[in-house]
């Protein structure tokens, strides 16, 4: 069992049922933000989900130059701030530098340091000693095992309100695969295990231009990562992904969501008892 880690009213972890963080890849504008919140907390309260917000306010690791990266760090956190206080959710979001750690942390709940970034001594230390929950991505080229060292490296601050997120590991070229090892792996660290379904079937890269992916295989992979008896699902959903400014091919159309969720959350029982 895994310790539990609160964010805000929402528990994760220890003997808590399976919680979701979801939203939007990245703020495409304030009322965008608005209506998925709204819309993903009217699914979750339905369904006695624990639910945590989620979007990117610059995604700095874009494939091309011309890519959409979002509104910014100063627009985007006040829309997230709004999603806060509006509906009364926490929320999550990702720094890439230094100076976006102070901002974030005076809006965020969790902070989540990117994938391509969590061998980033420095950036895990000075996220950590904010005192915020902390979602460390494994990286696509680590191991499971791997990871131990930046839990390290955040729990050596004092901070140990750790979460750690699957999202798939390079598989040759603009692929990723995910090893179902990983996760009980992953767990035996004592800290809640997320896994990031919709990353987990992207493409880096895979468009030339762009990262491509295969949205068919996220009830697949989630119905499996929540067998194999994940603490939170993560998942990057849209209104509409095919007219998504980022990531729409491996993004779940919020209409295919609440299905799915009732499978999961028949499978974490099942898994809990």
């Amino acid at each position: 069992m895994t310790r539990e880690v609160a964010v805000g009213t929402v528990r994760i972890g220890g003997k808590n049922p399976l919680a979701l963080i979801a939203g939007p890849c990245v703020i495409e504008s304030e009322r965008m933000a608005l209506e998925a919140a709204d819309r993903l907390l009217r699914i979750t309260s339905d369904l006695r989900i624990p639910f945590i917000f989620k979007s990117s306010y610059d995604k700095a690791n874009r494939s091309s130059l011309s890519s959409y990266r979002g509104p910014g760090i100063t627009e985007g956190l006040r829309i997230l701030g709004r999603v806060k206080s509006e509906f009364k959710l926490p929320v999550l979001s990702d720094v890439h530098r230094f100076e976006e750690i102070g901002p974030a942390a005076e809006v965020l709940d969790v902070i989540q340091v990117p994938a391509f970034l969590s061998r980033q001594t420095d950036l895990l230390l000075a996220v950590a000693k904010t005192g915020r929950v902390v979602n460390i991505k494994k990286g696509q080229f680590l191991a499971p095992w791997d990871i131990k060292n930046a839990v390290e490296k955040v729990a050596s601050t004092g901070n140990t309100n750790i979460l750690l997120t699957e999202r798939g590991v390079s598989f040759g070229y603009n692929n990723l695969v995910v090893d179902l090892r990983a996760l009980p792996i992953m767990r035996e660290l004592g800290y809640p295990v997320v896994f990031d379904a919709t990353h987990a079937v992207q493409m880096p890269g895979g468009a030339g231009h762009a990262s491509s992916g295969d949205r068919r295989f996220v009830p697949h992979l989630t119905r499996a990562a929540v067998a194999a008896g994940v603490d939170a699902l993560f998942m990057e959903v849209h209104a509409c992904p095919d007219k998504a400014l980022c990531d729409g091919p491996n993004m779940m159309g919020l209409d295919e969501l609440p299905a799915l969720l009732r499978q999961a959350q028949d499978i974490d029982r099942i898994v809990r008892s």
